[in-house]
């Protein structure tokens, strides 16, 4: 509960419309009173606003804008006023005040919420607690462009904290130039968009005025943005399933018709009976089949003893020219158990005999659309697994999903800590062969004379020192599954004939053994060599490498796809957030240095470096005079930009530049140093870093 002081109650300014007052438009522009109360028989029974309307307006202007006091708030004198109250008079921008059944005046709703922010009693916590609870994000700046309250949504959506943000100048988060363009205008900016490497959000500016028109503060929403990428896949993926279904419907022999749970059409086939309706069949979808049955326009439907039997139903159909029709309808049922939608699929069967093909390629279509439904209701993304956004990595996964229709042997290429396991993984998961096995086998970690024995068993007795029970190879245990080869370049030359061997007769024989074992396994290899080279040099045969490079797949390193290093990076720092509890972020500066370094090993340094990051971190945001200490740049490295695309000469020495003023500045913080470091005058730098500032200024939200 809190008190409102008396100098808050403003007195009430009225004439009277019933009957017309003499004078009224001269006592109107005698008064600066900004709310005019209109009385009825000597009664008030409305409210306008005339703060910004002309002074000339008519009678019916005025009752056009007249706002009625029966859902305004009323307080009592005296009165203390409760958080409900203040809520009931949100919506409306005053109050009314009574005392002994009189109107004494009004409070404004300004006043009202000024005064229950400046409480701090218990009751008025329930305030800051319905703010924080509120998901969008909502920070208040006051005329001295400060930011003076905010909630943790808001908090959250820009990565900062409260004593960072609290009477912190706007400019440091928002955008200054639209702050002060409200302040000017008096008007909102909607939907302003913000996007960076570490945040994607929405805001909107929107101006708190005062009932004189002033603008004394502005209130700034944050919502966060929704994926727009993933929605855009999403409508894409619609759209092509769509036109498949389409395609499906064109390509059978079978009249289909599709309807929903109430018999109406919603989909048809180009192959249509002739006879089945007057009507051409463009026109009866959107129409019910039971409406054009009741008309006589076609005859009975086999949707109604699907809808009330719920299972698939055949009957046999006598068309008005004599044909005879089957007509087999089939039920799909939604993920509640409803019946969705009815599949009828309908042959003149006067001239054909083939009855069972006809019921199998109903069933297969049913199977189908069952299928595609299912698909759009539980979608899950291709190699959900591997972190990636690179145009390249698309090209690659793209690769993977065809390749997941058959068992062709894979060599994976790539350097050192690219991922090549990873994508092994990936082809066993997507594959045919996803519930078999999955076996994995570095070939140059293990002894020549050991690695034989692994691959393909031995049996009792085989050597010294072997099992007395013999045991199982890989390749026998890997059976109708997925058996990885890592470093296939490290086999040794004895093995590649035995490899070879198992290749062409899909057998093995375990080591001493003469018994074959006929096997079923997919194989997958990787290398991080130039077979090529090898076989020229003769350390590998030639008929074995043609045998295990049926399907080639090249990783790309880490630094061809410096858009990926973000999301890595995101994804490697946050699994150690959920591990060890933490909140680390990187910096926009952070990830920018990132992606300026050559990863010679790749994402398995990438990975080690986020790790090494957050361990001796001592701030939850990891900036660039941070991490630079543990990236060995060297002078060289350091001095060369990364280019993935060809960009006009001029453009990139302008970028260029731009970057190592940026550097050179927040280094030394002073034109005059960085003018030395450069080897340039100090007033260009100034001249030029005040410009990249203002361009920084000119994109910022």
């Amino acid at each position: 509960m809190l008190n409102v002081s008396r100098d808050k109650i403003h007195s009430l300014f009225s004439i009277s419309v019933d009957p017309l007052e003499p004078n009224w438009k001269e006592k109107i522009k005698n008064n600066r009173d900004p709310f005019l109360f209109l009385k009825k028989k000597g009664e008030l029974y409305a409210y306008v606003f005339i703060g910004n309307m002309n002074k000339n307006m008519t009678i019916e202007v005025l009752k056009s804008h007249a706002n009625s006091l029966d859902m305004v708030g009323v307080l009592k004198d005296e009165e203390s006023i409760s958080l409900p109250f203040i809520f009931q008079t949100l919506g409306d921008p005053i109050a009314l005040v009574k005392s002994d059944d009189k109107w004494i005046g009004y409070i404004r709703r300004e006043d009202l919420l000024i005064e229950l922010l400046r409480e701090e009693d218990t009751n008025t916590n329930l305030l800051k607690v319905m703010l924080a609870s509120i998901p969008m994000g909502i920070f208040i700046v006051n005329t001295e462009r400060k930011l003076v309250n905010c909630n943790e949504a808001g908090l959250r959506m820009v990565k900062s904290s409260y004593e960072k943000v609290m009477n912190a100048d706007v400019g440091e988060i928002f955008n200054r130039h639209k702050i002060e363009q409200v302040f000017a205008t008096s008007k909102a900016l909607l939907n302003q968009i913000h996007i960076t490497d570490e945040l994607g959000v929405l805001f909107d500016y929107s101006p708190i005025i005062d009932a004189a028109g002033h603008v004394e503060g502005i209130m700034i929403i944050v919502q966060d943005l929704p994926k727009v990428e993933e929605m855009a896949m999403e409508i894409q993926y619609v759209k092509d399933l769509n036109a498949d279904l389409q395609a499906i419907l064109t390509s059978m022999y079978d009249e289909i018709l599709v309807v929903n749970h109430k018999g109406v059409i919603l989909r048809y086939s180009d192959n249509f009976i002739d006879d089945f309706s007057e009507t051409d069949v463009k026109e009866l979808v959107g129409k019910s089949l039971f409406d054009l049955e009741h008309a006589g326009e076609i005859g009975a439907t086999v949707a109604r003893l699907v809808m009330k039997r719920e299972t698939k139903v055949s009957i046999v159909q006598e068309t008005k020219s004599g044909k005879n029709m089957m007509a087999i309808g089939n039920p799909v049922f939604n993920a509640s158990g409803d019946l969705h939608r009815i599949v009828i699929a309908s042959r003149d069967i006067t001239e054909t005999t083939k009855l069972r093909d006809e019921l199998d390629a109903t069933r297969k279509l049913t199977k189908e659309y069952q299928k595609q439904l299912e698909d759009l209701k539980n979608k899950e993304k291709f190699g959900k697994k591997v972190i990636y956004g690179s145009s390249k990595m698309e090209r690659v996964m793209m690769k993977l999903e065809k390749l997941a229709e058959f068992h062709s042997s894979v060599m994976i290429l790539g350097e050192s800590g690219v991922g090549k396991d990873l994508i092994a993984e990936v082809i066993h998961k997507h594959g045919k062969r996803a519930d078999q096995p999955f076996l994995a086998l570095n070939c140059g970690a293990i002894p020549e004379e050991l690695l034989e024995s692994e691959l393909f068993g031995y049996v009792k007795g085989a050597f010294t020192g072997a099992d007395h029970e013999g045991k199982i190879g890989y390749f026998e245990k890997a059976h109708k599954g997925v058996l990885f080869l890592d470093e296939i370049s490290e086999l040794p030359s004895r093995l590649q004939v035995k490899l070879l061997r198992v290749l062409q007769e899909k057998e093995i024989t375990r080591v001493g053994s003469t018994q074959t074992i006929p096997i079923d396994v997919q194989i997958v290899t990787a290398t991080n060599k130039d077979l090529k080279q090898l076989v020229e040099e003769g350390t590998f045969r030639d008929d074995l490498f043609y045998r295990i490079n049926v399907i080639p797949i090249t990783i790309p390193p880490l630094r061809e796809r410096p858009e990926d290093i973000p999301l890595l990076a995101y994804h490697f720092i946050e699994q150690l957030n959920n591990q060890y509890n933490k909140n680390y972020h990187l910096s926009p500066e952070a990830l920018s240095l990132l992606e300026a370094y050559n990863w010679p090993g790749n994402i398995r340094e990438l990975q080690n470096l986020i790790e090494r990051f957050v361990v001796f971190a001592d701030e939850d945001v990891i900036t660039a005079d941070f991490i630079r200490p543990f990236m060995h740049f060297g002078i060289e490295r350091q001095a060369q930009p990364i280019i993935t695309e060809i960009v006009p000469l001029k453009e990139a020495k302008e970028l260029l530049e731009e970057q190592l003023i940026t550097l050179a500045m927040e280094k030394y913080e002073t034109t005059t140093k960085a003018a030395e470091v450069l080897q340039i005058n100090q007033s260009t730098v100034s001249r030029k870093y005040k410009k990249i500032l203002q361009d920084k200024e000119m994109v910022r939200i």
